[in-house]
């Protein structure tokens, strides 16, 4: 372990209890995508200290932000990637004040031997993560072309175990509407055209298709609204579906094919149907086997515990970063095994000591990583041929 890095450790454990405080911040006061004014403000605040620029509203979401920092000379532009949305209802079941908080912490403490380093630090707060309109900010800022000239990113996400970058699945979030007649059921049903009718056969449907479903599909939704009085004939109904894959060319044929399945539907009920893609479409992650690598030497020389696999995980926006620029996703353990996110024990693990010890612990291992980025040249290189076979293997 160079001096460097023995700087980062040190400086790390003495950031840690400001930015324990600052979890719990968010923590007490969650905040859903796009409007997480407080969180998105709190970080900010952190990376302004540090002599971060900011640029805030990115590309349409008013909580987003670039921070970054030039060192004035040549050198790698490396991105941590922040996180600090909450889910609806539960809260920061998915720990994303721990993401958002030790994101910056490690770009904070690697600002410090900056002017040693050169190159540029960026943090980028895209919201938004969980979904919901215009969610999946990642896939907002990938589109916009923003980390084109970044040359690696990563993260961390709370979970159960620590494990490296595992695939995940793309994923598209639909909105489909059923446009009936309204009539009354007793006295005039000849003059109904039935919206529920369509539903019905729609979500059935979507039932039989799944028996044909290919290995890692996957279709799941709700009925959202389904009418309003039993002798009503309903003259609106709403649904809400999520489409996976493994790969987005795959998703992009079943996504066609489920609102074939609705169009379908209102054809035989004569009906019409509208769908609507309510946030950006989610990528899958591609696993960079390089950077992986390197994240798992990086655990080893630092004494933690790293698996090279995981169990299976939700989408995440991350993915859309993944295929443009080389990027890791790893995992770190904020509870037992059995953890489970987007439950209340997860949200209860995000704000716990478990929690606040993985700020300090994963803020070492990102800035550390990060540090091996842009004092081996060669290492870099590699990750970027490998991003560069990514791709081609793609096409």
């Amino acid at each position: 372990m160079n001096k460097w890095q023995k700087h980062l450790l040190v400086d790390i454990e003495q950031r840690h209890p400001d930015y324990v405080a600052i979890s719990h911040a968010i923590h007490r006061k969650p905040e859903i995508g796009n409007k997480e004014y407080f969180a998105s403000e709190t970080l900010c605040k952190m990376l302004e200290e540090a002599d971060f620029e900011i640029e805030k509203a990115i590309v349409g979401h008013p909580t987003g932000f670039i921070a970054r920092k030039e060192s004035g000379r040549p050198g790698p532009k490396i991105a941590f990637l922040a996180e600090y949305d909450a889910l609806p209802g539960l809260g920061h079941a998915c720990g994303h004040n721990i993401i958002g908080t030790t994101s910056v912490l490690a770009a904070v403490s690697l600002s410090t031997i900056q002017e040693m380093l050169g190159g540029t630090i960026f943090v980028f707060g895209p919201p938004a993560e969980e979904g919901g309109p215009n969610g999946s900010a990642k896939a907002s800022y990938s589109a916009a072309g923003l980390f084109e000239e970044i040359d690696a990113a990563m993260m961390l996400h709370p979970n159960g175990k620590t494990h490296l970058t595992v695939p995940a699945p793309a994923v598209d979030v639909l909105d489909f509407e059923f446009f009936g007649q309204a009539a009354h059921a007793s006295t005039n049903p000849e003059e109904g055209i039935n919206a529920l009718d369509a539903m019905i056969q729609f979500y059935n449907g979507i039932g039989s298709f799944r028996q044909q479903l290919a290995r890692g599909e996957q279709i799941h939704g709700i009925i959202l609204e389904g009418g309003q009085a039993p002798n009503i004939i309903p003259d609106y109904t709403k649904a809400r579906f999520f489409t996976r894959a493994f790969k987005r060319k795959d998703l992009d044929l079943l996504t066609e094919r489920v609102r074939q399945i609705a169009e379908g539907a209102a054809y035989q009920t004569g009906t019409t149907v509208k769908m609507s893609r309510i946030q950006k479409g989610v990528d899958n992650v591609w696993v960079n086997q390089a950077f992986n690598d390197l994240f798992y030497q990086v655990s080893a020389d630092l004494g933690v515990a790293c698996e090279m696999d995981g169990a299976g995980v939700g989408s995440t926006d991350a993915g859309n970063v993944s295929q443009r620029i080389p990027t890791i996703h790893p995992f770190i353990q904020i509870g037992p095994e059995s953890l489970v996110a987007h439950t209340e024990a997860f949200r209860e693990a995000a704000g716990s000591p478990a929690g606040d010890a993985a700020i300090q612990t994963g803020a070492k291992l990102l800035a550390v990583t990060a540090l091996r980025l842009f004092q081996e040249p060669e290492t870099l290189a590699k990750i970027k041929q490998e991003q560069k076979q990514l791709q081609e293997q793609e096409k």
